[in-house]
């Protein structure tokens, strides 16, 4: 088993959805990608809250196998955002981004986390996933995520990330932004052209695609009846696959296939509470038991 490093953002965030609202939800790439990965393997966490932030908090992270000693307390207040869904679950409307704290985040690596074997950069300004790079040493898989945000105002910087790291993981509208191609397809040659060995693009309610050197996976979206808050699915997915490599130590082809089932289970989990509510509130048993259901739907026989 191998130890996983995230870095990103922690926050509380207000959210409604047509199953209802709830405020100051932990939140926070990094949050999220900690809660679910953890449930695969040692999790060391890079982020910054202020001094509101909740100590129950802490402790729900803290239950988990998170090492919260890159998690800095600053004063001031913590990131917080907003949004509202509607009927649909698509994007949400944000209604508020006060960056407060992680305005001034300036990742510091500790020293016994940067020879991490897997290290995962969460949605951050590509300048400063570069900055923990040039922090790291001696790691087997780098994987980062990135926002139509960065894409558009911050392209320079992400061009020279995406040649630093091994695997990419963004939705279907990132990487036709980024590669300025409609055809998926297209998009992911395009993308791989520019440094990583491996791409995953996510494709929502449709699964999710793995672009590999040895060829190309698709993998069907688990199905579920109802979805509460789709906050993070994003987030877990990456936890989950990410995780699986921690776990099983196999990063062929195969091994690949084998981890974007288990992304696509972790992001399903995520979608049936609010925030981290089921997150925070799994076992690996019913991670276990999802991905056998998941393997029997796309088993031919």
């Amino acid at each position: 088993m191998k130890d996983i490093l995230i870095v990103g953002s922690v926050a509380l965030d207000d959210l409604e959805t047509p199953a209802g609202k709830r405020d100051a939800c932990l939140g926070g790439s990094a949050t999220y990608f900690s809660a679910s990965a953890s449930l695969f393997a040692p999790i060391k966490l890079v982020g910054v809250v202020g001094t509101d932030f909740p100590p129950e908090h802490i402790e729900a992270l803290s239950k988990r196998d998170i090492d919260l000693t890159g998690l800095e307390q600053v004063e001031g207040e913590t990131f917080r955002w907003g949004g509202r869904y509607g009927a649909d679950l698509g994007d949400p409307v944000t209604l508020r981004t006060d960056l407060n704290v992680f305005e001034r985040f300036d990742p510091k690596i500790p020293e016994g986390h940067r020879r991490a074997p897997l290290v995962f950069l969460g949605n951050i300004h590509p300048s400063l996933q570069l900055k923990v790079i040039d922090q790291l040493e001696g790691n087997e898989l780098i994987g980062a995520d990135t926002m139509n945000l960065w894409i558009d105002t911050t392209r320079e910087a992400l061009l020279e990330l995406l040649k630093r790291v091994d695997l990419l993981v963004i939705n279907q509208l990132e990487a036709r932004m980024l590669s300025g191609e409609d055809n998926v397809y297209l998009a992911a040659e395009q993308i791989q052209e520019m440094g990583p060995k491996y791409l995953i693009i996510k494709r929502g309610a449709y699964g999710a695609l793995l672009f590999h050197p040895e060829g190309l996976y698709s993998a069907p979206a688990y199905p579920l009846k109802r979805v509460i808050d789709p906050t993070g699915a994003g987030d877990t997915f990456a936890s989950g696959f990410m995780g699986h490599l921690a776990k099983h130590g196999d990063l062929s082809f195969k091994g690949m296939k084998r981890a974007v089932l288990s992304g696509t289970v972790m992001a399903s989990f995520a979608c049936e509470g609010f925030g981290l509510e089921r997150p925070l509130s799994l076992t690996f048993e019913e991670v276990e038991a999802r991905l056998s259901a998941l393997r029997a739907m796309v088993d031919l026989g």
